[in-house]
């Protein structure tokens, strides 16, 4: 059974989330600020998290931002009442896996929840680990170096260096990339895809403006030569 923490300030859809997420025999935590969010998954490490950005105390782009910075590597899926494009890449910049913009449907939210838990334990590919340039990949238990140093990668990075390590030299479209690591092919905007793949060179490539592995190819798709 999965436990899932909900950070949400309304109380009215706080309660309905739990409801229906204790409903599909989730094991669900909450909190109604971010300060006693950021205190409760420190503690009892769920397996996913649902974050409202506007909370008291501080906000979710702070939490969310905080989790990753501490290692936590959970899928966490953000909600918001805006519906601006800004935040939405704001909240993948700093790490979130997913974004739902109120008013949506439960049923859905559910449904991306389960597709991400499902992709943190499948074996996706055959084999444990993998290496390219100074970069070694463990695939099962999460892990990543980088010159021998670890680094820290979302579940969703995993998810989608997967993807690209077993398609390798090929060039992978955005909306294949949406439907294998989200597991829908509904997400709002392929500049999901954009901003995880920025993410990843980050923190995997020498020179992120001049990428060596993880190559763009324009108007298509994208490509990993490792």
């Amino acid at each position: 059974m999965s436990t899932i923490l909900i950070v949400e300030d309304d109380e009215v859809m706080l309660k309905s989330l739990q409801d229906a997420f204790e409903h599909n025999g989730f094991d669900v935590l909450t909190a109604m600020d971010g300060e006693s969010g950021l205190q409760i998954a420190e503690i009892n490490s769920p397996d996913s998290i649902i974050l409202d950005v506007m909370l008291p105390r501080t906000d979710g782009f702070n939490v969310c931002r905080t989790l990753r910075k501490r290692g936590v590597t959970i899928p966490i899926i953000m909600l918001t009442a805006r519906a601006e494009e800004i935040d939405k890449v704001v909240g993948l910049e700093i790490g979130a896996d997913d974004y739902v913009t109120k008013p949506f449907s439960t049923r859905e939210l559910l449904a991306r929840v389960k597709a991400h838990l499902r992709r943190t334990t499948e074996k996706v590919l055959s084999f444990e680990h993998y290496e390219f340039g100074n970069v070694t990949l463990d695939l099962t238990t999460f892990k990543a170096f980088k010159n021998k140093k670890q680094i820290d990668l979302t579940s969703t990075e995993y998810s989608l260096m997967k993807v690209l390590i077993k398609h390798r030299n090929e060039v992978v479209p955005r909306e294949k990339i949406l439907n294998e690591v989200w597991g829908y092919d509904s997400y709002p905007s392929s500049r999901s895809v954009d901003n995880h793949v920025l993410n990843l060179r980050q923190k995997l490539e020498d020179n992120p403006d001049k990428p060596e592995y993880i190559l763009t190819v324009h108007g298509l798709g994208y490509k990993f030569v490792g």
